[in-house]
């Protein structure tokens, strides 16, 4: 034993190690979907069957075509308040029996709603595939919206708002959708008082008998369905009644020509100044997609990026700043934010703004390019490792307009952008000059360094 451990030890002094460099990132290789299964009911609802046996639960998913771009023009949180009163009490369960149900199979069930979709998601164990259906399908089927809990639900909105109203970068991000997306509903962030006392039970259930119809809808199943047939059967048990709607249709998004503007939201006393910049982007159909989002990642995703290593680590303006590329499923919007003492606000804003107009000039090195694209690559496939991942990416591709490929391409797609397509949709999204400008602070501190950049709309 003695000689083994001494033989161990040589071999291993002989071997060198050099822990001056990164260890070498093998290529990872493609996503490959688990067999998938598509249907669609006579009712027109669009399924989606995952045959993924890891574990003994079943992941549901069911997104609508309701979203909060379809409030109507006076109730911007329609859609929101729909989504979250859906699990307060149906025709035949009150809101405990309800939770006593979903509970005593082991499960979960809970909606809510996006910009463009409305999501009702759960799991149970895949032995109570059917109770899972049916106490969803009665969730959107036949949710009975209490005045009670429409009540309290209203009282707690309008404190949540108080309390997102007061937040500077709420502020920042909700004046420049404004500025980005205009009259169009993608501009709307936040309900108003308003629009929340206007809400009532006629209006919510409304919204749910327009638009929660099955032919305006997709169901995402993950589970162990190794026979697919008992599956289609309680589908058309439980849902087959559910009876087809008009399709949901939204005004289509024709952005304006963009210009540099700089918009400061006055708030009095405030000692540092929120920054949100950006420009009208791209849904994820678009050919740029994958580019854009490389793009994005490299300036300002994180703490390899340019905007976190210069902006924060080397001039020391911001403690939180960062871009993102953000896509609907009609346009998209890419932003960069972050938050600044006054006193540097006019130094930060032109730096934020040369690194865009950087990115629109000067090509990326092979080695940035190589991280980023390992981050993303490594990031995409550790979110699908487990069916509710699978079940989430699914859902949102398929209300997107995408098919499968999308998923099983996405790794390829990101290892092969290159650095002229990078200049591309840099100049096409980055444009300095193109630029809408938000700053929330202190008018009296900051408007004046702001004027360096451009002319100043001060709002108060």
């Amino acid at each position: 034993m003695r000689k083994l451990n001494l033989l161990l030890a040589a071999t291993l002094a002989a071997q060198t190690v050099d822990r001056t460099k990164e260890p070498p990132t093998p290529p990872l290789r493609d996503f490959t979907l688990p067999p998938t299964q598509d249907g669609t009911l006579p009712n027109g609802l669009k399924v989606v069957l995952v045959e993924d046996t890891r574990y003994p639960m079943v992941e549901l998913r069911m997104g609508f075509h309701a979203g909060k771009i379809y409030d109507p023009g006076p109730l911007p949180g329609l859609s929101e308040i729909t989504a979250s009163l859906l699990k307060e009490g149906t025709a035949a369960r009150n809101a405990r029996q309800l939770a006593e149900e979903i509970t005593a199979i082991g499960g979960s069930l809970d909606a809510s709603s996006s910009y463009d979709y409305m999501t009702v998601g759960g799991y149970a164990p895949s032995a109570h595939l059917d109770r899972l259906i049916e106490l969803a399908g009665d969730m959107v089927v036949h949710a009975s919206f209490p005045e009670e809990e429409i009540r309290l639900r209203k009282q707690n909105r309008l404190q949540e708002l108080a309390d997102e109203r007061s937040q500077p970068e709420i502020l920042a991000s909700e004046r420049l959708r404004l500025g980005l997306f205009g009259s169009h509903p993608y501009a709307r962030m936040l309900p108003t008082k308003a629009s929340i006392e206007a809400i009532d039970r006629e209006k919510i259930a409304a919204f749910r008998t327009r638009y929660l119809r099955p032919n305006n809808a997709v169901l995402v199943l993950v589970g162990p369905f190794t026979e697919t047939k008992p599956v289609w059967r309680i589908l058309e048990t439980r849902l087959g009644k559910w009876e087809r709607g008009e399709t949901a249709q939204v005004a289509a998004f024709r952005p304006a020509a963009a210009k540099l503007s700089v918009t400061l939201v006055d708030r009095p006393g405030s000692v540092q100044a929120d920054v949100a910049m950006g420009t009208v982007s791209i849904p994820r159909r678009n050919k740029d997609h994958f580019p854009l989002m490389v793009a994005s990642t490299i300036l300002g995703g994180g703490t390899a990026s340019r905007f976190f290593n210069d902006i924060r680590e080397k001039q020391g303006f911001a403690y939180s700043v960062y871009s993102q590329s953000v896509p609907y499923k009609e346009t998209g919007l890419h932003r960069g934010t972050m938050q600044v003492r006054n006193e540097v606000v006019e130094q930060a804003v032109k730096s934020m703004l040369g690194h865009f107009g950087r990115m629109t000039s000067e090509r990326v090195s092979a080695q940035e390019l190589s991280d980023i694209k390992n981050y993303l690559s490594g990031d995409f496939v550790l979110a699908l490792a487990k069916p509710s991942g699978v079940a989430d990416q699914l859902l949102a591709t398929r209300l997107d307009g995408l098919t499968n490929a999308y998923l099983e391409t996405y790794v390829q797609q990101v290892r092969q952008v290159e650095p002229d397509q990078i200049l591309a949709v840099a100049r096409k999204y980055f444009d300095p000059a193109s630029m809408t400008v938000v700053v929330v602070g202190d008018a009296k501190a900051i408007q004046a360094p702001l004027e360096k950049t451009g002319p100043v709309k001060v709002e108060r």
